[in-house]
């Protein structure tokens, strides 16, 4: 016989899982977890104080969203592309934000406009970016690249880049992004393609968008190369 979950039961289990698949979530993308890193239910609910439950559900969300893989005989570990696996995240990357930026020039209302440059304003006070350190985007709203590929208001791009790549993206964005002038300069090419944007010029702000984000995967490649190259038997 099933046994019967009573609603208030049900509800705190996907509370639980939600909070924690955001804690994990987090972790994994500010490099807390490693790429490559072993993780293992026990130490997981020790570490977090939850039950095996909620846990479970949290992990498969963050497989979902391909930030854990399952490897035979080995377990759950956070993801580790290889360079080429990397290179091809950004190729698409290009291709589909560049786009975005374009139609975001098309669609995108006056108010939506104003958002982003609201969230620009937030970046600036962020002591990181003001020291040259990192440019570190929360997720969601205060993401300027999720805000202009939900302004360009075409439901396709936004389950690619919003749903199946976002969490990826942001994993590698995060850690191998910030190198030396990189986030200073990454933020004037975000207000450029803004001001694109609020132009209406769909052309220039793909043009801007592309170069923003070939440069972004320059940096990226060059740093984690570096850091794979200093692992000995780790493959690029």
């Amino acid at each position: 016989m099933t046994a019967i979950v009573p609603k208030k039961a049900s509800s705190d289990v996907r509370t639980l899982a939600e909070r924690v698949f955001h804690q994990l979530q987090d972790a994994i993308v500010r490099g807390e977890l490693p790429p490559g890193s072993k993780i293992t239910e026990p130490d997981l609910a020790k570490t977090y104080g939850i039950s095996r439950g909620p846990l479970r559900e949290a992990m498969r969300r963050l497989e979902s969203h391909r930030l854990i893989e399952r490897v035979p005989h080995v377990g759950a570990r956070v993801v580790k592309l290889s360079v080429k696996e990397l290179i091809e995240l950004f190729d698409v990357r290009e291709a589909l934000e560049s786009m975005a930026a374009r139609l975001a020039a098309e669609f995108m209302t006056p108010e939506e406009i104003v958002g982003l440059r609201q969230v620009l304003a937030v970046h600036e006070r962020q002591a990181d970016l003001s020291k040259g350190e990192a440019y570190y985007q929360r997720e969601g709203d205060l993401d300027f690249h999720y805000l202009i590929v939900l302004g360009s208001h075409n439901r396709m791009l936004m389950a690619l880049l919003c749903d199946d790549l976002y969490y990826l993206v942001r994993l590698y964005r995060t850690q191998f992004s910030a190198s030396g002038s990189r986030p200073k300069r990454a933020f004037v090419e975000h207000h450029r393609i803004v001001d694109a944007i609020e132009a209406g010029d769909a052309e220039l702000a793909e043009l801007l968008m592309r170069r923003h984000v070939s440069a972004s995967r320059a940096n990226v490649v060059d740093r984690y190369s570096s850091i794979l190259n200093q692992e000995p038997g780790v493959p690029s």
